[in-house]
C-alpha cells in the first residue's frame, strides 16, 4: 500500500527538478560550445551548416521523431489496452519505413533549406511556397501546442505541482528555454540536443527493459502471462492480447492508421533534418541509424508496457494523475525507487523540450526562407536579414505557443496531435510524392491539394467527436459534431490527391516546365546538382 501511494506521487519533486535543471545546464553547455564562432550564414543556422556525419545525424533524426508521446503515451496505453496499445508503435514505426522509402533521399537531393524548396522546384515559386509555410507553419503551430499542453500535464504527473497557474508557469519556462535554444545554436545547437536526449531516451527505456524482462526470467510469454493475470486480478475486462478492445469501429482504426503512417512523411520538423548532412551518401547512412534506433525503442515499448501492466497494475495507472501518461513513470518507481524514477521524469522534460525546439527552428525556417526570402524579396534578401527574421520568428512562435500551451492546458492533446499529423498527410504529403514522381504535376495541382487537404482536415476534426459532444472532447458539455470519427485522414488524404491531380490536369504548366521537370527527376534519384553532393 504505501508503495502505491508514493508512486501515485511519483517520486521526490526536489529530485525529479533537479535532475531536469542539470540536463537544461549541461545542453545549454554544449550548444553555446559548439556553436561558438558566430552562425551568420543562412546555412549555418537552417542546417548547421550541413556539417553533421550520417550517425549523427541518425541519433538526432531518433531524438526529433520519438516525442513524449511515444515514450508516455505508448507504454500508457499498452498497459491499459494491450494489442490496440502497439498499434501506435506499429504506426509510428511503418510510417518511418514510408518516409524513408519515398521521401527522406529525393527530398535531401532537391531541397536545400525547408519542404517548400521541393515543391517549387520546378512550379511558380511564389504561389507554392506560400502554401507550403502556411501548411508548415499550421502543422508545426499544433505539435507545438500538444507539446506544450503536455508540459503542462507533466508538471502534475513529476513534479507535484497541480495548480493551473504552477502548471502555466512551466509552460513559460519550456517556452522560454525552447527559444533561448534556437537564438543560441540554430540547427546546430538543436541537433546537439537531439543526440543528446536520443541517447538518454534510448538508455533509459533500454534499461528497464532489460530490468523488466530479468524480473520473468527474459520470457517474453511469462512477461504477457504476468500482465494479463495482474488485469483480471484488477477487475478489468479488457484482453491484452485481442485487438479492437479499445477501437471497436473499424473505420475510425482505418483513419487513425492513415493519418499515423502517412503523416509523418510530411512533418516538416523531421524531413528538415535531412538538409543536416553533406551528402546523399551520408543522408542514407543516417537513415540506417534512425531506423535501427527507432525500431529498437518500439520494441522497449512493448515490454515496458507490459510490464507495467504487469508490476503497477491498470487500475493503480488509471487512478494516478495525468492517467495512462502514468505508466512509464510509475514502472520506473517501481524498478528503481526515486533516483530511477528522477532519471525518467528528466528524460521526459528533456523529450518536450527537445522536440519543441526542432518544431520552432522548423518553422521559423519557413516563414523567413520560403515568406521573406522568397515572396517578399523575390529571393534576393541578404542571408544576415534573412536570419535575423528567422530569428524574430523564433521569439514569435515561441510567445506564441507559450500562450496556447496555457490555453490548451488540461485541454484533449490527442487532438492536437492528430490534427497535426491529419494535416501533414493531407496537404503536404500529396505534393510532396507528385513534385518528385509526376512530371505533369502543376502550380495548381500543388496550391489546390495543400490548401484543399489542409482546409478539409482542419474542418472535419474541427466537426468531430474530438472537439465536441464527447466526454473526452476539447468543449464535452457543447455537441456541433457530425462527422462521426475523431480522425479525418481516410477522407482528407485522398481530397488531397485527387485535388492534387484535378488541378493538374484541369490548368497545366507551360513547356518551360518540362526541362525543370527532367532535371528534378534526375536530381532527386540522384543527387547530381544537389547542394554538397559530393559522392556523386
Amino acid at each position: 500500500m504505501n508503495m502505491l501511494l508514493e508512486t501515485e506521487k511519483l517520486g521526490n519533486p526536489v529530485i525529479n527538478i533537479a535532475i531536469f535543471a542539470a540536463f537544461v545546464i549541461v545542453t545549454l553547455y554544449v550548444v553555446i560550445r559548439v556553436t561558438r564562432g558566430g552562425k551568420k550564414k543562412a546555412g549555418d543556422f537552417y542546417t548547421g551548416g550541413a556539417q553533421f556525419d550520417g550517425r549523427q545525424n541518425g541519433f538526432a533524426i531518433a531524438g526529433d521523431y520519438l516525442s513524449a508521446a511515444s515514450f508516455l503515451g505508448i507504454v500508457g496505453a499498452v498497459a491499459l489496452y494491450g494489442y490496440d496499445g502497439l498499434l501506435y508503435s506499429v504506426g509510428f514505426l511503418v510510417a518511418w519505413l514510408v518516409a524513408l522509402l519515398l521521401v527522406a533521399e529525393p527530398l535531401r537531393n532537391t531541397g536545400k533549406y525547408t519542404m517548400a524548396d521541393v515543391l517549387s522546384f520546378r512550379l511558380r515559386q511564389k504561389p507554392v511556397r506560400m502554401a507550403a509555410a502556411t501548411s508548415t507553419l499550421a502543422v508545426t503551430f499544433f505539435y507545438l501546442l500538444a507539446q506544450m499542453a503536455g508540459a503542462g500535464a507533466l508538471v502534475s504527473l513529476l513534479l507535484g505541482i497541480e495548480s493551473k497557474l504552477g502548471q502555466n508557469i512551466v509552460i513559460a519556462i519550456v517556452g522560454l528555454l525552447m527559444v533561448g535554444y534556437v537564438l543560441i545554436g540554430g540547427m546546430k545547437g538543436t541537433t546537439w540536443v537531439q543526440m543528446i536526449k536520443a541517447v538518454l531516451l534510448i538508455l533509459g527505456a533500454g534499461v528497464m527493459t532489460v530490468w523488466v524482462l530479468a524480473k520473468v526470467g527474459f520470457n517474453l510469454s511469462g512477461l504477457l502471462g504476468e500482465a494479463i493475470a495482474k488485469g483480471a486480478a484488477d477487475g478489468s475486462s479488457i484482453d491484452l492480447l485481442a485487438p479492437q478492445e479499445r477501437y471497436t469501429d473499424p473505420v475510425g482504426l482505418v483513419s487513425m492508421g492513415i493519418a499515423l503512417v502517412l503523416g509523418a512523411s510530411g512533418l516538416p520538423h523531421v524531413l528538415m533534418r535531412f538538409y543536416t548532412v553533406p551528402t546523399a551518401k551520408e543522408a542514407r547512412r543516417s537513415v540506417t541509424w534512425a531506423i535501427g534506433l527507432i525500431g529498437a525503442f518500439y520494441l522497449f515499448t512493448m515490454v515496458l508496457g507490459y510490464g507495467a501492466g504487469w508490476l503497477v497494475g491498470p487500475e493503480a495507472i488509471a487512478n494516478m494523475p495525468g492517467g495512462a501518461n502514468a505508466a512509464a513513470p510509475a514502472l520506473a518507481f517501481y524498478l528503481g525507487g526515486t533516483v530511477l524514477m528522477a532519471v525518467i521524469a528528466g528524460v521526459a522534460f528533456a523529450t518536450i523540450l527537445a522536440v519543441v525546439a526542432g518544431l520552432t527552428i522548423t518553422a521559423s525556417a519557413s516563414f523567413a526562407h520560403d515568406i521573406y526570402n522568397s515572396v517578399l524579396k523575390d529571393g534576393k534578401a541578404d542571408p544576415a536579414k534573412e536570419v535575423r527574421v528567422a530569428r524574430i520568428t523564433s521569439i514569435v512562435i515561441g510567445l506564441v505557443s507559450i500562450v496556447g500551451g496555457i490555453a490548451a492546458n488540461g485541454q484533449n492533446v490527442a487532438f492536437l496531435v492528430a490534427l497535426a499529423f491529419a494535416v501533414a498527410a493531407s496537404a503536404n504529403l500529396p505534393s510532396i510524392l507528385y513534385s518528385l514522381y509526376w512530371k505533369k504535376f502543376s502550380t495548381r495541382g500543388s496550391v489546390w491539394s495543400i490548401y484543399g487537404g489542409l482546409i478539409t482536415a482542419v474542418g472535419l476534426i474541427i466537426f468531430s467527436p474530438a472537439v465536441s459532444g464527447a466526454k473526452s472532447s476539447m468543449f464535452p458539455n457543447v455537441d456541433f459534431s457530425w462527422f462521426p470519427i475523431d480522425s479525418p485522414a481516410i477522407v482528407s488524404v485522398p481530397v488531397g490527391f485527387f485535388l492534387g491531380w484535378l488541378g493538374s490536369v484541369t490548368k497545366p504548366d507551360g513547356p518551360e516546365v518540362a526541362d525543370a521537370a527532367a532535371e528534378m527527376e534526375v536530381r532527386s534519384m540522384t543527387g547530381a546538382g544537389a547542394e554538397g553532393a559530393l559522392d556523386h
